[in-house]
């Protein structure tokens, strides 16, 4: 196979780079359809069309409510097309940011995506994600490219809720672990492609991010006051992990989010603390001799991540549920991605020990 990187054309970050999105959004047009959710439209319309006018830029307002399903994305993509944009805002959570990316990838044209949260890497990859109408995930569907611009304003993220950035610390401390897996089991990327050396560096050096400065990072988070800590972790959670695991691979740890969700009571727990206690189970899977368990199950304690399928919310243990959780993870693309062949029984029995 051939090795491919993909990376967003432009990154920036800091506190109040939003007031940048004017200037940046310029080099693409004067009609933009700006994809947002509804809650942060009331707290940042008037805002963002203001700043957006600054620079002779006329915003459409695209607002996403609820799961992203092909209904609504067909909805949002004739909202988009009515105005005629030439490029498209992407700006909110995971959902709206993924809406952004399917509006863009219709209209075949440039995507800029601002972030309001931290809970996961969405605004640096290409892909982005489907549901089906009853919340769960259908599909991951892709773009040609990366969003061409990405704006992480810190201080809208540290005013964010301590939950969300709880969810991406979940979600990015898996990253180093899947782009090895990837690599050792010399698997496909999201670019289908052989995993990069550079990305699987870059893994590395968010995972060292995290546990280094995610906890003087997290008394931070919901204050509105961005750190230097603060600051190295969204880093690390947006930038780092996006490109570690969409050049670098993944694995087993979000394979298994395909199944979590049938036990009873864990399909409504954020995408990240499920991936936190897949990594979990990834890692045993993989009978470590060293003593990196150890030191993630302490760092979890510290930092308030889940550790078993109960604290992520599990009210039971179900063996019919089990065996449809493993079924559906073991179908998963990304279990490819593993060094040795996993059969059913040998994951239901790791499951059972993070129950």
């Amino acid at each position: 196979m051939l090795k491919i990187f993909g990376a967003p054309g432009r990154y920036i970050q800091g506190p109040d780079a939003i007031e940048s999105l004017g200037e940046w959004s310029a080099l693409f047009g004067r009609r933009a359809a700006l994809v947002i959710d509804r809650q942060v439209h009331a707290l940042l319309g008037a805002r963002l069309a203001a700043i957006c006018a600054r620079n002779n830029i006329a915003l459409h307002d695209v607002i996403v409510d609820g799961d992203l399903t092909p209904a609504l994305v067909e909805r949002l993509r004739a909202q988009a097309r009515a105005a005629e944009p030439q490029f498209v805002i992407g700006i909110g959570g995971g959902k709206a940011i993924d809406a952004g990316k399917a509006v863009a990838h219709a209209l075949h044209c440039h995507l800029v995506t601002v972030p309001t949260v931290a809970s996961n890497d969405a605004p640096t990859s290409k892909n982005y994600v489907l549901y089906d109408e009853r919340h769960n995930l259908l599909a991951v569907e892709h773009m040609l490219f990366n969003p061409t611009v990405v704006i992480a304003d810190t201080r809208l993220i540290a005013g964010a809720p301590r939950p969300f950035f709880l969810a991406g610390l979940g979600d990015a401390i898996s990253k180093k672990f899947e782009a090895e897996q990837c690599f050792r089991a010399r698997g496909k990327t999201m670019f289908d492609a052989a995993s990069t050396l550079t990305a699987q560096r870059i893994a590395d050096s968010c995972f060292d991010t995290l546990i280094e400065d995610a906890e003087d990072a997290l008394a931070a988070a919901g204050t509105g006051e961005p750190t230097d800590a603060f600051e190295r972790v969204v880093e690390a959670m947006i930038l780092m992990s996006g490109l570690g695991f969409e050049s670098g691979g993944l694995s087993l740890s979000h394979a298994l989010t395909r199944g979590l969700p049938c036990i009873d009571g864990v399909a409504t727990a954020p995408h990240g603390l499920q991936v936190a206690v897949g990594l979990l189970i990834q890692l045993d899977l993989e009978k470590r001799d060293d003593d990196i368990p150890t030191r993630l199950h302490a760092w979890y304690r510290r930092v308030g991540l889940p550790s078993t399928l109960r604290e992520l919310g599990a009210t039971r243990i179900d063996a019919d549920e089990l065996a449809q959780a493993v079924e559906l993870t073991l179908k998963a693309r990304h279990t490819a991605n593993f060094q040795t062949a996993l059969d059913a029984d040998a994951l239901i029995d790791a499951l059972r020990r993070r129950a």
